[in-house]
């Protein structure tokens, strides 16, 4: 009985597919190996967004054939889509698989492990064959015992002119509805807050027959399922329209958090980034959820540095970021992606910009996360217990330190007292009056 280790770069999706992948491989017979050392089989699923991301994918890999030189190593993901033979020629190597032929990763995990099969192998074809209807290995869920993350979308067709994951993930495909009303049934029994993830996410149900919008599903979710609350990942400025908006604020069983890319406070700078909004539709949308939720978490992507910013540019990107409810930020330093427009660009930012710009919108962030949590002292926040060190997630993503431990999975009210270094603190006791 052979043991296989997954690890995961990257994005929530990332994990949703290589949660489903264990799955396939524990029912082979696999068993999940406690440790790298141990492992006979070591899946290391990649991230090529930025440069960082690959070099950490090839430290992990040289790190496990250091430590288990005998395991068999299988890279797939994003960057295994994208470089293939650089990653094949990386010691320890046994198999390249990219996203076009990752129903293939159960059966060769299998014959890895039970040596039947040893030459180095690369399955990675052209990522447009990867058929639509193929969500035996996208419809995953990463069961966290809490908080399972349910995939239901998968590639992008924007052409965001920094962006590689087109190139290696292929056109936006969205999982069945029949399909996400069953996989939410199923986990609804075990857990209190699903997660709903996707590499575009506002763009599920575009390519199904009858088209569907993101909250027509929604709305079947809360109709048709039991699920006590649902948290809708990243989503694109646009697709945050009215009707969505209203949803979330009307239904108590919807975090109320938002998180939406705002890559660039500059018009200038998001018509170079190929972005399809400009920063008043941002605005707008953002000024909108914040009338309608008062409390809800709002949180952006900002990638600085983009070839072409200017110091201008960034201030008005800061202003921008200043003058918005945000609670938090997600920014990004940006690297140039070989096979994107924005590679090929002229005026590259010099590195030390780059990353003295991130620098202060990380600053900037940091202040307004404390003035927002600083606002939730004194109310009662509906909160999902981790079962770890006492900590629980408010529904509007805030990371509330409770008195006591409790069982994880529970929904319960709390009254918040104080802050914590990285959130909030329960109250003795609900306030006075």
């Amino acid at each position: 009985m052979g043991t296989f280790l997954i690890h995961t770069f990257g994005c929530r999706a990332a994990q949703a597919e290589s949660a489903a992948l264990g799955g396939l491989l524990c029912e082979r017979g696999l068993v999940v190996a406690a440790r790298p050392e141990t492992a006979d089989l070591v899946i290391v699923n990649t991230c090529t967004v930025t440069a960082s991301a690959d070099e950490d994918a090839r430290q992990f890999i040289r790190r496990i054939h250091r430590l288990n030189p005998e395991a068999r190593i299988i890279v797939t993901g994003c960057y295994a889509q994208r470089a293939p033979q650089e990653l094949a020629a990386l010691p320890g190597v046994c198999a390249v698989v990219g996203h076009s032929d990752r129903d293939r990763l159960p059966e060769l995990a299998r014959q890895l492990v039970e040596g039947s099969s040893r030459e180095p192998q690369l399955m990675v074809r052209d990522v447009h064959a990867y058929p639509p209807e193929g969500w035996v290995m996208t419809a995953g869920v990463v069961e966290d015992r809490v908080r399972p993350v349910l995939k239901i979308q998968d590639g992008c067709s924007h052409r965001c002119s920094y962006c590689i994951i087109p190139l290696v993930r292929g056109r936006s495909r969205s999982a069945p509805l029949e399909l996400v009303l069953e996989q939410v049934r199923r986990l609804a029994e075990q857990h209190c807050e699903i997660v709903l993830s996707g590499i575009d996410l506002g763009s599920w149900g575009r390519d199904l027959r009858p088209r569907l919008r993101l909250v027509d599903l929604v709305e079947r979710l809360l109709a048709e399922t039991p699920v006590r609350r649902l948290r809708l990942s990243s989503i694109e400025p646009l697709e945050w329209d009215q009707e969505l908006l209203e949803l979330v604020a009307s239904s108590s069983r919807i975090a109320h958090h938002i998180h939406m890319p705002l890559q660039s406070g500059s018009d200038a700078i998001l018509r170079r980034m190929r972005r399809r909004y400009r920063v008043r539709h941002y605005v707008d949308r953002v000024l909108t959820a914040r009338r309608l939720m008062p409390e809800a978490a709002i949180g952006a992507d900002v990638l600085v540095g983009f070839p072409g910013e200017t110091d201008q540019d960034f201030e008005q990107t800061v202003n921008v970021i200043e003058s918005l409810p945000l609670t938090y930020l997600h920014v990004f330093t940006y690297s140039p992606r070989p096979g994107t427009e924005a590679a090929q660009m002229p005026n590259q930012v010099p590195r030390q910009v780059r990353q003295e710009r991130n620098r202060i919108l990380r600053e900037l962030a940091a202040r307004k996360n404390l003035e927002f949590r600083r606002q939730m002292i004194g109310r009662k926040l509906s909160v999902v217990t981790l079962g770890e060190d006492r900590l629980a997630l408010s529904d509007n993503y805030l990371k509330v330190h409770l008195r006591e431990q409790w069982p994880p999975n529970q929904l319960i009210e709390v009254w918040i007292g104080g802050l914590a270094p990285d959130g909030l603190e329960e109250a003795p006791s609900p306030p006075r009056g």
